[in-house]
């Protein structure tokens, strides 16, 4: 039984995204998004379909996503897909993904929204990726006996559910049909919770990696800017990790060709960061193959450009890292490079593994970056040796959205 307590949590949150709406583009967004998803829903949808239900809480889980619902597409064609995001940064970027037949957000997790929404999905099949355990919907599916599962999940022993006031939250969670799990240890905690429906099947981004350096774009003006300088890419930043990369430019100076890649492209922060520098900078809305050799930092001013970028590069650091955690490092990983991170990486599966090989390098300051980049600069065998096992890190992992679908469909 869901307690009133939770109820009365969603709602009082409602209404406080609603009047951080006033202020707050972000949080705009999802209340004005939210608004029509039963008016689209009743639009688009028709009784006929099976429809495949896929729950992404973000972008970062979206792309977890991506290579299931590409199988899905590819060799179960019967099915429609629907895409719900929970966060604006998930739907309004991958709010027109061409395999995707219906894309919106999820209406707020109250007992009457999650009986409309399934009386109008009625999905064949539902997956929720990693986490975002919405209470009313999973009672509603298990009410309505609708297969339900969780992908790429992961699990730690201080979740809320695994604590004694979490409880009712676990006897919902045990009802999930099936958890494919990223690691042995979330396994074990299911297990003991005496949740069997598990199994360790690993983690579908590497599918999706993998994926991406077979469709990584060819940038020429990467190419010539470039040239033959080793290649250091700052991936994802934020202001305190560019803080760290402006000490790192000054310090080796034209030893590196450097790409910075913010993770949000405000004009006036661009602006900012852009003054900060000596070298010349480019930005990558300006370059040319005129102008890009002579350029010694390149600010990428757009999006949809990380994971090619990579491609090019020699060493990397990943924002994030500072705060709540660090951003994508296996599109790095996969094209082979050593690759920095900051310290708050413990909630990473990937990173803790990449640390263990020595191919992901945790530091705290600019001065720690620059130690360790020294390191490799003077032991060149070693970082040849990282650039391998990151590559081959990504490859050996690989598989998780084959093993799902095989025990699915």
């Amino acid at each position: 039984m869901i307690p009133k307590l939770y109820n009365i949590g969603i709602q009082l949150y409602g209404k406080a995204v609603q009047i951080a709406a006033l202020k707050n583009h972000k949080a705009k967004l999802l209340v004005e998004g939210r608004k029509n998803t039963f008016e689209y829903l009743e639009q688009k949808l028709s009784k006929r379909e099976e429809i495949i239900w896929i729950h992404a809480p973000s972008l970062g889980e979206f792309e977890q996503a991506r290579p299931l619902i590409e199988v899905i597409k590819n060799d179960f064609s019967s099915y429609k897909i629907l895409v719900t995001f929970y966060s604006p940064s998930g739907y309004e970027v991958r709010k027109d993904y061409p395999l995707a037949d219906y894309v919106c957000y999820l209406p707020l997790d109250t007992q009457k929204n999650a009986s409309r929404f399934l009386e109008l999905v009625n999905p064949a099949f539902t997956f929720f990726v990693k986490y975002d355990f919405w209470a009313n919907y999973l009672n509603e599916l298990q009410q309505r006996n609708l297969k339900h599962y969780v992908i790429s999940a992961i699990f730690r022993n201080n979740h809320y559910f695994f604590k004694r006031k979490g409880q009712w939250m676990l006897k919902i969670l045990s009802k999930i049909d099936h958890f494919f799990v990223q690691n042995e240890d979330s396994k074990y905690m299911l297990l003991t919770q005496n949740i069997t429906q598990v199994s360790n099947v690993g983690d579908t981004r590497f599918d999706r990696v993998l994926d991406i350096t077979k469709s990584t774009k060819q940038l020429p003006v990467l190419e010539r800017f470039k040239d033959e300088t080793p290649l250091f890419i700052a991936g994802s930043t934020w202001p305190k990790g560019e803080e760290m990369i402006l000490e790192f430019i000054k310090h080796y100076g034209d030893r590196f060709k450097y790409v910075i890649a913010p993770h949000e492209i405000h004009k006036s922060a661009i602006d900012k960061l852009e003054s900060q520098i000596e070298l010349e900078v480019l930005r990558y809305s300006d370059a040319n193959m005129q102008n890009a050799k002579s350029a010694q930092v390149l600010i990428i001013d757009n999006i949809g450009l990380l994971s090619s970028l990579y491609a090019y590069a020699d060493v990397a650091y990943i924002g994030g890292g500072f705060g709540k955690g660090i951003h994508n490092t296996l599109e790095a990983a996969t094209f082979g490079m050593p690759i920095f991170i900051g310290p708050e990486n413990e909630k990473f599966q990937e990173a803790t593994d990449m640390k263990e090989l020595g191919v992901a390098i945790e530091i705290k300051s600019a001065q720690e970056l620059i130690a360790q980049c020294d390191r490799l600069l003077t032991h060149q065998d070693r970082w040849d040796e990282l650039k391998e096992k990151s590559a081959n890190y990504v490859q050996n992992k690989a598989g998780a959205t084959d093993k799902i679908v095989r025990s699915l469909f």
